[in-house]
C-alpha cells in the first residue's frame, strides 16, 4: 500500500469539498448517487448559490429544488430527500450533523459510502468511502476480490493502515477518472502497471 499512495501522491493534490463542512458535504453525497461528479459539481454549486443553509433547505418546497439539482439526475427523489435529511437533522440532531457512522446511516437515504464521505471530507475522521472508483481499481489492482463496495471496504479496512484511510478515496476518485477509467483505461500512463493484476493479464 505504501507503494501505491506514494505514486498516486505524485500525480494528484488532495482536495477540499465545500470546505470541509459536514452538512454541505452530505447533501454533495446524496446529489452524487448515481451520477458523474461533474454533475454532483454542477448540481451542488446550484443548490448552494440560492440555499446557503440546512435551515434554508429545510423549509424550502423541494419542487423549487428540482431545477437547480436536476444536473445530478433523479431530482425529483433527490429533492424530497434533502429537504427530509435537513428537516430530520434540524428537528432531531439540533442542527448538527452527526459525527458517527451509526447516527449517520439513521437519516434516509445515507448508506455506507455516504456516511463514509461525511466522516473524511467532513470531519476528518479515518474511513474509507468505497465508490465506484475504488471499488473498480480495488479489484483491479488486486487489492481485493469482491463484488460488492460493502465488501470492498471490508477487505480495505483490514489491508490499508488506518494512515492512509482519510486520503485513500481523494487518490483513488481522481486516479479513477484521469487514467483508471471505467472504459478505455490509459495504461500507457499508469504509474501502477507492474503492480496491477488487470494489466498483468492483459499482457501476459
Amino acid at each position: 500500500m505504501d507503494v501505491i499512495v506514494e505514486r498516486l501522491h505524485q500525480l494528484y493534490d488532495l482536495r477540499v469539498f465545500e470546505d470541509g463542512d459536514p452538512y454541505r458535504v452530505l447533501i454533495r453525497t446524496i446529489l452524487s448517487q448515481r451520477t458523474r461528479d461533474d454533475n454532483t459539481d454542477q448540481a451542488s454549486a446550484q443548490l448552494f448559490s440560492k440555499y446557503h443553509t440546512m435551515k434554508d433547505i429545510a423549509e424550502a418546497d423541494p419542487v423549487l429544488l428540482e431545477p437547480l439539482i436536476r444536473p445530478a439526475g433523479f431530482y425529483h427523489v433527490k429533492a424530497k430527500r434533502i429537504v427530509e435529511v435537513s428537516q430530520i437533522l434540524l428537528k432531531e440532531f439540533k442542527g448538527e450533523v452527526p459525527q458517527d457512522i451509526k447516527g449517520l446511516l439513521e437519516l434516509p437515504g445515507v448508506g455506507r459510502k455516504t456516511a463514509n464521505c461525511v466522516l473524511v471530507y467532513g470531519f476528518g475522521t479515518p474511513a474509507i468511502p468505497v465508490d465506484v472508483h475504488v471499488h473498480r481499481i480495488s479489484n483491479r489492482l488486486g487489492l481485493v476480490n469482491t463484488k460488492t463496495p460493502e465488501e470492498t471496504e471490508e477487505k480495505l479496512e483490514k489491508l490499508v493502515p488506518k494512515e492512509y484511510w482519510i486520503e485513500l478515496n481523494d487518490l483513488m476518485v481522481q486516479f479513477g477518472q484521469t487514467i483508471c477509467r471505467p472504459q478505455s483505461p490509459k495504461h500507457e500512463e499508469c504509474p501502477l502497471q507492474e503492480l496491477c493484476d488487470f494489466y498483468q493479464a492483459m499482457v501476459d
